[in-house]
């Protein structure tokens, strides 16, 4: 790609994350608490990761108990995904599901490449597991229609973020305490 059209690619980046940024300005306050619905989504990823755990235990040692920790488990993720998940159309309830369960191993993936392999190896792991979490949030927020979604916007190439996480890391602050 030419300078040009590099040059073009971020004006357009900059132009939509201005026009989100000013959408997500006019929710009311309260519409859309991002520090805590971060803490949230990770909330999420974690009970997703339990379900699955519950499960292959339960496999592994065909004891049912495990099946009915796993039900538990589903049905308060259930209840939080909802606090998040409003009106969802079509499968976007799933879409959000999955888009936290992947991030999540993602995130699981590149803290083991950063732990054996170094910061190289885990780096592509880190920004994909980013980049599903921030489409979750643009899916959420309304900011996208899944519908148009194009594979550019959703995941960044040259170790760029996309336009989703480039958005998220300018509005999501886990550590403000409205």
């Amino acid at each position: 790609m030419d300078k040009k059209n590099m040059d073009d690619n971020m004006d357009n980046m900059d132009k939509d994350i201005r026009g989100w940024m000013k959408k997500i300005e006019k929710m009311k306050k309260g519409e859309a608490d991002l520090s805590r619905d971060e803490d949230l989504s990770i909330g999420l990823m974690n009970l997703v990761s339990l379900e699955e755990h519950f499960y292959f235990t339960a496999m592994k040692t065909q004891d049912g108990k495990y099946l009915d920790f796993m039900r538990s488990t589903r049905e308060i993720r259930k209840t939080m995904l909802a606090k998040i998940v409003t009106n969802p159309q079509g499968e976007e309830w799933c879409i959000s599901k999955h888009l936290l369960a992947a991030s999540m191993r993602l995130y699981e993936v590149g803290t083991k490449e950063l732990s054996t392999k170094g910061m190289k190896e885990a780096d592509p792991f880190f920004r994909a597991g980013f980049d599903l979490w921030s489409l979750f949030f643009a899916i959420n927020l309304k900011l996208v229609d899944p519908k148009k979604l194009e594979k550019k916007a959703m995941v960044a190439e040259d170790k760029k973020m996309s336009k989703w996480s480039e958005l998220m890391k300018k509005i999501v602050d886990c550590c403000k305490e409205w």
